[in-house]
């Protein structure tokens, strides 16, 4: 196993956080996104490929806010509403015509000073639908640590929510349940709902490392197919921002997000 994937199982005492006083569970697709909101727990919505590590560094890169929408179409009308925001976003893993950039985090740099318009397949969709619970976060492996700390500052019930594929319940969304343990992991917490998915997942990352198990995804195997297989390790990275995109307000076409930095633990 390579030195990353040992920093994500082997935390150091700095990197450790404090256990919270609450459980927390791991709910995949729609149904976590309505147990978040059911429980007034956390939503933390993970769309690991790609939707998740996008947004994260979009904001990183100085985005000054997402709006996260569920729809291409809601997607136009908001451009329409705000002229100079940049629509980035996919359909079927590509940008839709139309669209300034895609759903990849390595096309964040021009977001630099920027409003967005963000819509994807999946992750945009479940974070809309997390709207109502306690908080609703992005997560995922890039920013691990961060979201967990975010999360857990919150002393209430945290839902770790793998995104899955819309429409598509039965679909393996193995980069998702791999990015939902890491986070699990990162926070020291007790995982009630999932706790066998977990144990099984860890298993796995200790065995075959993250960013392999990105890359023998079904999904990742998509993004292959639309010439775009360089996001899929862009995307395993662990804890390369600090930056937790967060629902900041609900708007009549979507969330608005805004980035809620947590401080790197200190070395």
């Amino acid at each position: 196993m390579d030195s990353m994937d040992q920093t994500v199982l082997k935390k150091t005492p700095a990197e450790a956080l404090s256990a919270p006083s609450h459980p927390w569970h791991i709910v995949e697709g729609e149904a976590g996104c309505r147990f978040a909101v059911d429980r007034g727990a956390v939503a933390v919505v993970v769309d690991a490929l790609r939707a998740s590590a996008t947004a994260a560094m979009l904001l990183d890169a100085g985005a000054t806010e997402l709006l996260v929408v569920r729809t291409v179409e809601e997607a136009f009308a908001a451009r329409r509403r705000f002229p100079h925001a940049l629509l980035y976003g996919e359909r079927g893993g590509l940008p839709p015509e139309g669209f300034d950039y895609g759903n990849s985090p390595l096309e964040a740099a021009p977001a630099q000073g920027r409003q967005v318009i963000f819509t994807t397949t999946t992750g945009a969709g479940r974070l809309v639908a997390a709207w109502g619970a306690e908080a609703v976060y992005f997560g995922s492996t890039v920013n691990a640590s961060a979201v967990a700390r975010a999360a857990a500052r919150h002393d209430r019930e945290v839902a770790i929510i793998p995104a899955g594929l819309a429409d598509d319940p039965s679909f393996d969304a193995q980069e998702d349940w791999v990015a939902s343990a890491v986070i699990a992991i990162k926070s020291g917490a007790q995982i009630a709902e999932g706790a066998d998915r977990l144990a099984f997942w860890k298993k796995r990352i200790d065995r075959e490392g993250v960013e392999a198990l990105f890359q023998s995804a079904p999904h990742a195997e998509k993004l292959r197919r639309v010439g775009m297989a360089q996001d899929i390790a862009c995307c395993a990275q662990v804890d390369v921002t600090a930056v937790v995109p967060a629902a900041a307000s609900r708007d009549a076409l979507g969330v608005w997000v805004r980035a809620a930095w947590a401080a790197r633990a200190a070395p």
